[in-house]
C-alpha cells in the first residue's frame, strides 16, 4: 500500500463558512472528526448488519456489530447477488434518512453556499476483506454521477474504519484540473480508473472513526484502499449534494444499482412508517440531464478487447456481465469476446 498523509482536520473551521469554501477550493477536500452523531451511526450500523446477517454475509454466531463476514460470500457491485441483498439494505429508512440529518445538510449548506438537494440516489458500500482485486480505484466522481462539477460526497464509516479496513484516499488537489481525466476499464465499484501515472502528489487518509466524515467535489481523484482485514466487512456511506440551481443527471433520481438488479422507489418505500422523504425531489424545481454513457462504453469496448487477450481481470467483468443480462446487447458481445479469448 502506497504511504499515506493524514489528513487536515477542518473541525476549528466548522463555523467559518467562507473558510471552509476556501480550503475545499484549495485542497479538494474537508475532514472533520465526529460530524455525525455517533449513536444514530451505531444504530444504522446495527440496521444495515441485521439485513446481511438475515441475507448469509456474516458468520454465524459472531457478534452482529462486529461485522464478521463469511468470506465464501465475496461479491461486489457488479455481481447481481451484491445487488440484490443490498436493495434489502435500500430499503432501510433509516439508510435513506442518514443522507438527511441535520448536521450534514447544514455543513453541506456552509460547504456549498446556496441552497441544495440531498441526491435521491443514496449510496452505501459494503466491502468484503479479501477481496482486494475488486477494490474501487483511483477515479473522478463526475464520470458516474456528472450533472455538475459541484456536485459533493459526502463520505462516512458507518463504524470504526482504521486503515487496514479500506477507507477512502483523496489526491489534494487533483480537482484543480478542472476537468475530466481519461479513464479506463477497471474491476472495482465504477468499473473505470485513472491511470495512477497520470498523477503526482502525496495521497491523504486517516484511521476513521464513526462519526468522521469526509467531503470533496466530483473532480477530486480518490481511492478506497484495500480492505486487509481478516474477516470485516467494511460498510460505509457514500452521498451526494449539489446546488439546487444546478442541473442534475437523470439517474441520480433513480435507485442505486437498480441496473444491475431492479428495484423501484415505490418497493423501496412499502415498509416505511414514514412518508416525508418519499420523492421529495419531485417538488422541487430541477434542471434533468440525460445520463452520458460514453465512459462507460469505451471502458466495455476497452474490456472487451483485453478480454480477447486473454486477460483475466476483463474477462471477469464480462462474465459478470454475461450471468447478469446474457440476451442484452452488452451480454452477447461480452460472450463473444469470451469465446474468442478461449481460442
Amino acid at each position: 500500500m502506497v504511504a499515506m498523509q493524514d489528513f487536515r482536520v477542518s473541525n476549528d473551521a466548522i463555523d467559518d463558512a467562507p473558510e471552509l469554501r476556501r480550503r475545499i477550493a484549495d485542497e479538494g477536500y474537508l475532514f472533520f472528526r465526529g460530524l455525525m452523531d455517533v449513536d444514530k451511526m451505531l444504530s444504522l450500523r446495527r440496521d444495515m448488519l441485521s439485513v446481511l446477517r438475515e441475507g448469509g454475509w456474516l458468520v454465524d454466531g459472531t457478534q452482529l456489530m462486529d461485522g464478521i463476514a463469511d468470506v465464501s460470500r465475496c461479491c461486489t457491485e457488479p455481481d447481481i447477488e451484491y445487488a440484490t441483498l443490498y436493495h434489502e439494505v435500500y430499503k432501510l429508512q433509516s439508510f435513506h434518512r442518514a443522507g438527511h440529518w441535520p448536521q450534514v445538510l447544514e455543513m453541506m449548506e456552509k460547504v456549498i453556499g446556496e441552497p441544495i438537494i440531498s441526491h435521491p440516489r443514496k449510496i452505501a458500500r459494503m466491502w468484503f476483506p479479501k477481496y482486494t482485486d475488486h477494490t474501487t480505484p483511483i477515479h473522478q466522481d463526475f464520470v458516474h454521477f456528472q450533472g455538475t462539477y459541484q456536485s459533493y460526497t459526502c463520505w462516512a464509516p458507518v463504524g470504526d474504519c482504521p486503515i487496514e479496513l479500506g477507507g477512502l484516499a483523496v489526491l489534494p488537489g487533483s480537482h484543480k484540473v478542472d476537468r475530466v481525466l481519461d479513464h479506463h476499464f477497471s474491476l472495482g465499484a465504477g468499473s473505470l480508473a485513472i491511470d495512477a501515472g497520470e498523477l503526482e502528489g502525496q495521497w491523504h487518509s486517516t484511521n476513521y472513526d464513526v462519526g468522521d466524515a469526509l467531503i470533496f467535489p466530483a473532480l477530486t481523484a480518490h481511492q478506497a484502499l484495500p480492505n486487509l482485514t481478516e474477516d470485516r466487512l467494511r460498510i460505509s456511506l457514500d452521498n451526494r449534494y449539489q446546488p439546487l440551481s444546478h442541473p442534475i443527471a437523470e439517474h441520480m433520481l433513480d435507485p442505486h444499482l437498480d441496473g444491475v438488479h431492479m428495484v423501484t422507489w415505490q418497493e423501496v418505500y412499502e415498509d416505511w412508517p414514514d412518508s416525508d422523504l418519499q420523492y421529495y425531489w419531485k417538488e422541487l424545481d430541477l434542471k434533468v440531464l440525460p445520463l452520458d454513457t460514453h465512459w462507460v462504453e469505451a471502458g466495455f469496448r476497452e474490456s472487451l478487447a483485453r478480454a480477447k487477450t486473454g486477460d483475466s481481470r476483463a474477462r471477469h467483468a464480462l462474465t459478470r456481465i454475461v450471468k447478469r443480462d446474457p440476451d442484452s446487447e452488452q451480454g452477447k458481445l461480452a460472450a463473444a469476446a469470451l469465446v474468442t479469448g478461449d481460442a
